[in-house]
């Protein structure tokens, strides 16, 4: 999407709120020619692999174990 720099000024808060919703670039022109760029801001991955779910999942039960019991001497 393009916009005169004009319709940014006058509606800048809703463009933005606009670019997060739906994830998608302005570029904002001025006399015609793209002078700048507004973008959406991703989510960033964490850093490490460990520890990067904390929070979000929850461990029912043993997760060593295949559920299956057995004895030694049968």
């Amino acid at each position: 999407m393009t916009i005169p720099a004009g319709v940014f000024k006058a509606k800048c808060l809703q463009l933005m709120d606009d670019v997060q919703k739906h994830q998608k670039e302005i570029i904002i022109t001025k006399f015609g020619k793209p002078v700048a760029k507004l973008v959406p801001i991703k989510k960033e991955r964490p850093k490490e692999i460990f520890g990067c779910m904390k929070g979000i999942l929850k461990i029912h039960g043993d997760i060593m174990s295949t559920g299956e019991r057995w004895f030694a001497d049968e």
